[in-house]
């Protein structure tokens, strides 16, 4: 018999609850499949948002053969094959679930069938494909963004699947509270069914009343403390920067330590703080990025339960560091100026000259090469002519960074104000 929530995979778009962003009408998605256009897309969201529900409804909606593979235990092997099969056909999809596990060599063996159009690519991921696919594959999928459920769209799968599936409607049912199927549910559509199946097999008498503490006894777990993808997801890793960046290591390890409990993916944290080390901490201590890049690498291997150790030390660390967002700052006035001035002339002694045209146009004449000048400093004007003299970088006041500050001063004087 077929679980309850395979019973109740949507069989059409407009079957999909949550992701109307994507699948509703006059959507990018919907128009596709109305105007019989689809190209390769990646499906990026939590589990039980619908990935492999959209996969298959694009698939029966296009009438095209549908290929499945899960990047679990296929191979080269068996993405070749396929792609050997879909050599002789007109047009075909190859689904290919959690597609962030394929490695380089796995990945690249579908960029070229991808080029061509032999295939229509489907990917499915929980994880961010800007890290986990590769950068060729990435250019020639457009990504749609899945949300996961939030509580009324939570409650729609579950009044949808007690009216809807067949043997559910022979059965006598009364839910008088919600709350620990939802939040056991973590907003994952498919656990919530599940959960719910599971309660009622338990039940033998009619009719079967669910409550919250019948809930929480049957699926033998404590109400979940951390909802990884709702609001405090986002709440608590802001308080995890914030107790960092306040110089805290005690707030910090304990809003870690609430991630951790609550199941909070490893690379998420720290992905996290290689931004925060360049954000917050940034040349005051290069050490910090050092750290912080080499951490993401090893609980990446790792993994829980060793790897909370690991993030311990980096957040203890970039806690305790000092602090400058000076660089930080620097790119986000000079982004903006950019946008204000646009594209200005390069000066001429700092072209780049390949060719002898260039060099008759004088591009790279006048430059003086720094190394051969006293100090390995040449002291020549680098900006373009409109904005000389603009400051974007002012180092912090911390001991590195007061070093930089009086090199700078020694060498520009009085330009920049140093």
């Amino acid at each position: 018999m077929q679980p309850l929530a395979e019973r109740q995979r949507p069989t059409q778009i407009s079957d999909i609850i949550g992701q109307e962003h994507i699948t509703g009408e006059g959507s990018v998605l919907a128009n596709a499949l109305n105007n019989n256009q689809l190209h390769s897309i990646l499906l990026w969201g939590p589990p039980g948002t619908g990935k492999t529900s959209i996969a298959n409804v694009i698939a029966e909606t296009l009438s095209i053969p549908f290929f499945k593979l899960s990047a679990v235990s296929a191979g080269v092997k068996d993405v070749r094959e396929i792609l050997k099969t879909a050599e002789k056909m007109d047009d075909c999809i190859l689904f290919i679930d959690e597609i962030h596990r394929f490695n380089k060599s796995q990945q690249d063996a579908l960029l070229h069938a991808v080029e061509k159009g032999t295939i229509t690519l489907i990917g499915a991921t929980t994880e961010n494909p800007s890290f986990e696919v590769n950068s060729a594959l990435l250019s020639r999928c457009q990504v749609f963004v899945l949300k996961s459920l939030g509580k009324e769209q939570l409650e729609r799968v579950l009044e949808k699947a007690l009216s809807e599936d067949a043997l559910l409607q022979k059965q006598k049912i009364e839910i008088r509270e919600t709350e620990a199927l939802l939040k056991l549910s973590g907003g994952d559509a498919r656990k919530l069914l599940n959960v719910l199946e599971l309660v009622l097999s338990q039940i033998s008498d009619e009719p079967k009343i669910l409550t919250n503490e019948l809930v929480s006894k049957t699926v033998n777990q404590k109400m979940a403390l951390y909802d990884k993808t709702g609001e405090q997801h986002y709440d608590i890793i802001s308080a995890f920067i914030k107790s960092m960046r306040g110089s805290d290591p005690n707030a910090a390890v304990y809003y870690l330590a609430r991630m951790i409990v609550g199941g909070e993916d490893v690379k998420f944290i720290a992905r996290r703080m290689i931004i925060f080390a360049s954000e917050d901490i940034g040349n005051a201590n290069p050490n910090a990025l050092l750290l912080a890049n080499t951490t993401f690498e090893a609980v990446s291997k790792i993994g829980y339960p060793e790897a909370r150790i690991i993030l311990s030390q980096c957040a203890v660390y970039l806690a305790t560091s000092v602090k400058s967002n000076a660089s930080y700052r620097a790119i986000d006035i000079a982004i903006a100026l950019i946008k204000k001035t646009g594209d200005l002339s390069i000066p001429l002694n700092i072209r780049n000259a390949p060719t002898q045209l260039m060099k008759d146009l004088n591009y790279g004449d006048g430059y003086d090469y720094d190394h051969n000048a006293e100090g390995n400093f040449a002291e020549q004007e680098l900006m373009p002519e409109e904005i000389k003299g603009t400051v974007f970088y002012n180092p912090g006041n911390n001991a590195l960074e007061n070093k930089t500050r009086e090199r700078l001063r020694a060498q520009w004087k009085d330009k920049y104000g140093y």
